[in-house]
């Protein structure tokens, strides 16, 4: 092949392929190189995506790759902006001749500057972020929640119950208390099973919770 035009149908249907598979907002350029650069656009489509049509230049990239600047000048998934603001992702292959001499460029322009928006848009959304972050337990019973809340609570001092100082055993009461489990009917007992204390202790350590928590308001 000496001229692009050689291949112009072969180019032609590949140009329209790609456009019908990411749509309108993807642009596909096919630049002929051997006559100058002022006017190098033979075949385009989409070009509103950079304004464009068949007769126009081409970029600063191909003109550095003429100069012998840049020996390979193929760049695959860059970023780039158009002038009015848009980002577009692009790829750039240039085509030679049987001698190896640059003879054109195969360029596509995909603006995402929707998608950006669309992502901004999800992420927003889906976000986790610390200051919104909330753990919330679904189970099927009470029964379930408490246990939940019991491991929650042993994570919470970060020790097995059998390890744990008489005021680690008051932390995890008191972190029951606030979460409300106290609230679930009968859940006095398993948390004193679960804490191997009696009912008395188990009193004694809330009025302490409770009166310590009044003398801090």
């Amino acid at each position: 092949m000496n001229r692009v035009q050689d291949e112009f149908r072969l180019f032609q249907s590949l140009m329209k392929s790609i456009t019908a598979i990411f749509g309108a907002n993807c642009e596909v350029v096919l630049h002929d190189l051997t006559d100058g650069y002022e006017s190098t656009v033979v075949l385009i489509e989409n070009g509103h995506v950079t304004n464009r049509q068949v007769g126009d230049c081409g970029s600063n990239l191909g003109l550095e790759v003429l100069r012998g600047t840049v020996s390979d000048g193929d760049k695959y998934g860059y970023f780039t902006n158009t002038p009015d603001g848009r980002v577009l992702r692009s790829s750039s292959v240039y085509i030679r001749n049987d001698e190896n001499k640059v003879i054109g460029c195969l360029c596509v322009n995909f603006d995402i500057s929707n998608l950006m928006v669309a992502d901004k848009t999800i992420r927003s959304l889906i976000s986790n972020g610390e200051e919104n972050k909330e753990e919330e337990f679904f189970v099927n019973d009470v029964n379930q929640l408490l246990d939940a809340l019991l491991k929650k609570a042993q994570d919470e001092v970060g020790k097995p119950v059998a390890y744990m100082s008489r005021e680690e055993k008051v932390r995890v009461v008191e972190y029951l208390d606030r979460k409300g489990a106290f609230l679930i009917t009968r859940s006095g007992s398993r948390i004193c099973s679960f804490l191997d204390i009696s009912k008395f202790t188990l009193y004694s350590y809330l009025d302490e919770i409770h009166k310590e928590n009044k003398t801090a308001q």
